[in-house]
């Protein structure tokens, strides 16, 4: 079945059969032309014996009829029979032989073709088909030549040939025609052979080819031969080959170079086709899908997109504009920007680029947060010193105490402002890198006291029994900032002494281990609660929410305590449970420069 495909096979059945054609049609235009070219020679040679055989009678009538006879059926051979016809009942037939058959005399006489040769002086002829039994007997081809003024009448010579030896003649001619054209069809058979071979195996070559270069192979060269369009088309093959490599290198490259700007980049790409199939993604695309696939709770694996990316889409194409939206999925917030992709005139597509606006959105808030609180930590003051300045101008005061009073009041509030302007200049300088380090080694054991002696007098007035614990091993001296980190330590002290009421205690545990020192500040004050403890670190961040005066601070000493241990490339975390007490712990590395 394979061979009838191939250009063999199919090279081969058209030139067979075109010869087998044009052989067919040439046997059948032969066979014809022998065949009449036979009977009209024969006609010829009977016509021509039939009027010597009739000169001949002519010439020897009478008493030498005999010798006219017996010359007359010399004149025909074994194949031919012939009758002499003197009249209606006179007749002479010559010899039977085993080739030639005889005809009855009257089936000639009673023949009107043949009857018009008594008639007329031209010959006759005409072919008949005489019965033989039952069945329909060979055709004859009979001449008949006017006998005139024969033995005192007017007679004919009457001659015929079976036509089964023109018959065979013509099967040996034709079977000499299909020999021959068999012959012609095993060289013909040879030839398209040899010929499919030729044309063939170089294409056989350029399938091998071609599926190496489908395979990606494109090195793949092809021999050139011969300088004939096969040749040419071989030459034509490489060069294509060629320029696949090329091109194909091009792309490569053109994708390599997009995937690794898809890679790179900080905000999500995703492109679409035209019925919203997703093509490309990159991998904050991809984030930001797990994030949507997590939250509805679906599989990853399928193509599905949050419902908000795919009405920007349809409102792209249908638009042709770009599209602006925002989602939220697992508490951050996504700005998408749809934008129609063009195929030359039409829209084959659009491309969503996604962009994390969380940090941009809690800036904001923060900006707006810290605009609040302070506005909320200045106006109390200022409020203050307003009042008390506008009755000491009214004369409202009117006693010196009175006047001593308020102006105590309005300096402590004028103090307070002080400290706030100047907690928010450290804590900006601290955001911004600025913040310097004087690193001193440092002897624990006097440093801790002198903090504690600090505190002592506050915390036995509020019934607190303040405390430090010390475990230096062998050395008590580390490198730190000594004034940033006493600057943490007050904080955390003045925190604990303002959330605790005696009798109570505070402790500060001291630990210098091989890898840097430890600091704890422990207490049994009221405690903090769960969900106030991730925003302790955040700037204005107050746990008593009514920000009274008196225990409450500003609300940047933990923000800028935590500045200055990061400064120091250490770490400051919080344990607490209301009701239960505090604990603040920081930790400083050996190693700071």
């Amino acid at each position: 079945m394979m061979f009838w495909r191939s250009v063999v096979g199919k090279l081969w059945f058209t030139i067979l059969l075109l010869v087998s054609f044009v052989l067919f049609i040439l046997t059948v235009m032969l066979l014809e032309f022998f065949e009449n070219y036979n009977i009209s020679e024969t006609r010829k040679e009977l016509t021509y014996t039939a009027e010597k055989i009739s000169e001949n009678l002519k010439a020897h009538s009478g008493d030498e009829l005999e010798m006219g006879l017996e010359i007359s059926w010399g004149l025909i051979d074994e194949v031919t029979s012939a009758a002499i016809v003197q009249d209606r009942e006179n007749y002479f037939s010559s010899p039977e032989t085993k080739n030639a058959r005889m005809l009855p005399v009257g089936y000639l006489l009673n023949d009107k073709d043949l009857a018009a040769v008594f008639e007329g002086d031209e010959p006759v002829n005409t072919i008949v088909s005489y019965p033989s039994g039952t069945e329909k007997g060979p055709d004859y081809l009979i001449i008949g030549v006017p006998l005139k003024d024969f033995q005192g009448g007017d007679g004919a010579v009457f001659i015929y040939q079976s036509l089964e030896v023109m018959e065979e003649t013509t099967q040996q001619t034709a079977k000499f025609i299909l020999l021959a054209a068999g012959v012609a069809i095993v060289l013909t058979t040879i030839f398209a052979f040899f010929l499919s071979t030729r044309i063939t195996a170089p294409l056989r070559k350029m399938r091998e080819a071609a599926f190496e270069v489908a395979k990606g192979k494109f090195d793949t060269k092809l021999p050139v031969l011969t300088s004939d369009e096969i040749g040419e088309l071989a030459t034509a093959f490489n060069q294509m080959g060629r320029q696949l490599k090329f091109n194909m290198n091009a792309l490569s490259q053109e994708k390599e170079q997009l995937s690794s700007i898809l890679s790179s980049m900080a905000d999500g790409v995703i492109t679409f086709n035209q019925d919203g199939t997703i093509l490309i993604t990159n991998p904050p695309a991809e984030q930001f899908l797990r994030y949507w696939y997590y939250e509805q709770g679906a599989n990853e694996d399928t193509d599905a997109v949050p419902s908000e990316v795919m009405e920007l889409f349809q409102l792209a194409v249908n638009t042709v504009r770009e599209q602006v939206g925002e989602i939220k999925v697992q508490g951050r917030s996504w700005v998408i920007i749809v934008s129609p992709l063009y195929n030359k005139k039409t829209i084959r597509g659009a491309v969503a680029v996604i962009r994390d606006m969380t940090e941009e959105r809690k800036l904001d808030k923060m900006r707006e947060d810290f605009i609040a609180n302070v506005s909320h930590e200045l106006r109390t003051p200022i409020s203050m010193l307003q009042g008390y300045s506008e009755a000491i101008v009214d004369g409202i005061a009117q006693t010196d105490e009175e006047k001593v009073e308020m102006a105590q009041i309005i300096y402590d509030e004028s103090l307070r402002m002080g400290r706030l302007v100047n907690e928010l200049l450290d804590l900006a300088r601290m955001q911004a890198g600025h913040i310097q380090l004087s690193l001193e080694t440092v002897d624990l054991h006097p440093y801790v006291n002198r903090i504690i002696r600090k505190f002592q007098t506050l915390a036995k007035e509020k019934g607190i029994e303040l405390s430090a614990v010390m475990e230096s091993g062998d050395s008590n001296a580390i490198r730190f900032d000594p004034d940033r980190i006493e600057q943490v330590l007050t904080n955390l002290l003045d925190n604990a002494i303002r959330h605790t009421s005696g009798p109570a205690s505070i402790m500060i545990k001291v630990k210098l281990v091989d890898r840097g020192l430890y600091f704890e500040v422990k207490d049994e004050g009221t405690g903090i609660p769960e969900e106030d403890l991730p925003f302790l670190f955040e700037r204005f961040y107050k746990g008593d929410k009514s920000r009274t005066r008196g225990r409450s601070g500003t609300g940047l000493g933990l923000a800028i305590a935590k500045n200055i241990i990061d400064a120091h490339k250490g770490t400051i975390s919080v344990q607490s449970k209301l009701g239960q007490g505090t604990t603040f712990s920081f930790f400083i590395p050996r190693s700071i420069e």
